[in-house]
């Protein structure tokens, strides 16, 4: 059955930035303040970031990280002796310079991202070998002065968590590269039902200060590309002018190995982006903050009693469960749930209790089945397995149709003009080239995959001998 249009909310064929819009304040997930760039995070949003923030947690605390907090200023100094670093967030830096009504002698950043903190830190724990691996993670909130800004993709602040690690050697260090950037593809595509692209990034789009960087790329509905998390190897670029130093087993000093990785409040985004439709929220069961609500229709002593007997056992089964008994119409109550995205519904009226029967209303597809009241407890698990491999099923099957093999520039821009998506395209390694690619509507590298496919012998840019096969993409 299909779902029929919420009225409320722009079609995103027809607007997909009026209908991310329309989506934000319908389901009440965001609120524009009197802080320009900054928004509050609405209870169901932040429950949807909860959910996020505590599976990413143990999956973390599950490969050894401990969680810590830093603080939120970086003095001035601090933040110039790792000059890449400094340069690549400068522009987007904000300053405090009043304590009170006095001029502080030295400005201080809102942090924009806390490596300089961490390496200020681990320069003064750390003696030996034997106090390494350290492994530690923080969840936090950032401020970055971005000009254009957009309720979770880009807020001047916005929630986040950045593991930083040091280790004893650059190959320990590089393992937990990758090794973290498996943990958020499992994280996307598992939970979130979102796939993704994995691959390295080149020179020119790495984190400021790192050796590499490692990243996630996500496709959105209209094509545009998320970068969704990533892994930065830093070797010893930090360590070096922080004086991050052990002594290693042959009792000589060295400078530790360091990685940093991140995932921010922007997955909520992700996720409105990849599964929402025309009536709202699509949420993916592992993640939504109710996983299944139950929907009275006219009630009478049976119905409420039914519902209320079928919520107990199915929240002592470990399930998020809402009951609805209040009075609103079955109309109302179906399209509100239907916008916030709740991935089952059970609906129970008077004719359903006589019956013996209640019906299972699934938001990814619209479908609905009629179910015996005694076999709920069996349906339900089936049903959510099926529901969140569905949402990850079509976000693939639309991921591979906007995925295009080039060869030809003119080609590159008919489709970013047209249905834009990942383009796959051979690249010589010049950053002249790179740039070129960029006037085709601000495209950008996304990542040199792992594994390369051997598209031509030719940059598709200059027509020179090509280096990698890059994907290619526009971006939020």
């Amino acid at each position: 059955m299909a779902i029929v249009k919420n009225e409320k909310i722009t079609s995103r064929d027809e607007d997909f930035a009026k209908w991310y819009t329309d989506i934000v304040k319908q389901a009440h997930l965001a609120h524009y303040t009197s802080v320009k760039g900054c928004v509050v995070f609405e209870p169901y949003a932040f429950a949807i970031w909860e959910n996020m923030q505590a599976t990413l947690d143990k999956m973390f605390k599950d490969t050894g990280h401990e969680n810590l907090y830093m603080p939120m200023f970086i003095p001035e100094s601090l933040l110039l002796k790792e000059a890449e670093h400094v340069e690549g967030f400068a522009p987007e830096a904000a300053w405090v310079t009043y304590g009170g009504k006095n001029m502080l002698e030295e400005r201080l950043a809102v942090r924009p991202t806390s490596e300089t903190l961490f390496c200020d830190y681990y320069s003064s724990i750390v003696n030996s070998y034997r106090d390494l691996p350290k492994l530690c993670n923080q969840w936090c909130s950032v401020v970055r002065w971005e000009k254009s800004t957009r309720p979770f993709l880009r807020t001047r602040e916005f929630l986040w968590q950045e593991g930083h690690t040091i280790h004893e050697t650059a190959e320990e260090a590089e393992a937990e590269t990758l090794r973290m950037l498996n943990i958020y593809k499992k994280f996307f595509e598992e939970y979130l039902a979102i796939p993704v692209l994995v691959g390295k990034k080149t020179e020119k789009e790495k984190f400021a200060g790192a050796e590499y960087t490692l990243s996630l790329e996500a496709l959105m509905y209209d094509g545009v590309s998320l970068q969704s998390a990533t892994s930065h190897y830093f070797g010893q670029k930090f360590s070096i002018p922080f004086n991050v130093k052990f002594v290693d087993r042959n009792n000589k000093l060295q400078n530790v190995y360091q990685t940093s990785w991140g995932a921010s409040s922007r997955m909520i985004g992700a996720l409105i982006m990849v599964h929402g439709d025309d009536n709202g929220l699509v949420l993916p069961p592992k993640i939504a903050p109710k996983q299944i609500v139950i929907a009275t229709i006219r009630n009478d002593e049976n119905v409420l009693k039914t519902a209320s007997e079928l919520e107990s056992k199915l929240k002592k089964c470990g399930y998020r469960v809402i009951l609805d008994t209040s009075d609103k119409s079955a109309g109302f109550k179906f399209a509100e749930y239907e916008m916030k995205g709740v991935p089952l519904r059970i609906e129970i009226g008077p004719r359903d209790v006589a019956n013996g029967n209640v019906q299972l209303a699934r938001r990814d597809n619209g479908e609905k089945e009629n179910v015996k009241i005694e076999d709920v407890l069996n349906k339900v698990p089936v049903t959510l397995e099926s529901i969140q491999k569905n949402m990850y099923d079509k976000a693939l099957k639309h991921t591979q149709e906007r995925t295009y093999t080039c060869t030809d520039l003119e080609e590159v821009k008919k489709i970013m003009n047209t249905k834009p998506g990942f383009i796959k395209a051979m690249w010589c390694g010049e950053l002249e080239c790179e740039l070129k690619m960029k006037e085709i509507r601000g495209m950008k590298s996304r990542c040199i995959p792992f594994e390369e496919e051997h598209i031509s012998d030719h940059c598709i840019v200059c027509g020179k001998k090509a280096k990698h096969m890059v994907y290619w993409g526009i971006q939020y």
